[in-house]
């Protein structure tokens, strides 16, 4: 008979959950607090999802669908909404003004820093860039510790233009968080930065593209769930 090695990786990342987990002891530290928490986490998974509710539940579509997409689409909704801030304005785009924000909130950085900290591709980051150069929004210089890097701050025009359209600017912010209470938009903070954190360390290793989902498969996703 053939061992399952497979099955003894997750009962082992199962195990090194419950331990995390049971740090205050509200388990027993044997086998039988071990199946006591697996069933009552079970339970409240159960609880849980028979609460809420999301199209085609009843036809097996997965948690993870529901939030892949609704991820996707606030993020077309928010662009939406930035599209009023573009109208009747310098900017072409909604990153144009973003990066500028960036640029003011954190102060002078490189190229390559700036595009990492909006989620681009290089070519694409490089062409805004190039933009607000040209319309003299930002200013490039040579960096005076890595001679190959530029480092790009905020002008005085930039700063300018970026405060006449602060309005615009917070009341679409304020729109797209919508209706939720303020506990609703902390707990979603909260869910938010523990999500962007998991996505930001895989973004960051730069993995190519036909490796990239067996990769994170592989090493980050849980096999228990």
């Amino acid at each position: 008979m053939s061992t399952n090695y497979d099955l003894i990786k997750k009962v082992l990342e199962l195990l090194e959950h419950f331990e995390s987990k049971n740090e205050g002891e509200f388990y027993s530290s044997d086998l039988d607090g071990f199946k006591s928490w697996i069933l009552h986490n079970d339970a409240l998974e159960k609880k849980h999802s028979d609460e809420v509710s999301w199209e085609f539940k009843e036809q097996g579509r997965s948690p993870e669908s529901v939030i892949s997409t609704m991820l996707t689409h606030l993020g077309k909704y928010a662009k939406m909404y930035s599209k009023s801030i573009i109208l009747d304005s310098p900017f072409s785009t909604q990153e144009e003004f973003i990066y500028l924000i960036n640029l003011k909130a954190f102060g002078t950085m490189s190229k390559m820093d700036l595009i990492r900290m909006n989620i681009q591709d290089k070519p694409t980051g490089i062409q805004i860039i190039n933009r607000l150069i040209k319309q003299g929004w930002v200013l490039q210089t040579n960096s005076e510790i890595d001679k190959r890097s530029k480092l790009i701050e905020i002008t005085s025009k930039g700063k300018d233009l970026l405060e006449e359209h602060m309005l615009k600017i917070r009341q679409a912010t304020k729109i797209v968080s919508g209706d939720l209470s303020l506990r609703e938009k902390l707990e979603l903070i909260r869910l938010l930065t523990k999500l962007t954190s998991f996505h930001r360390e895989i973004y960051s290793r730069n993995i190519d593209s036909k490796e990239l989902l067996c990769k994170v498969i592989s090493e980050y996703i849980p096999s228990t769930n």
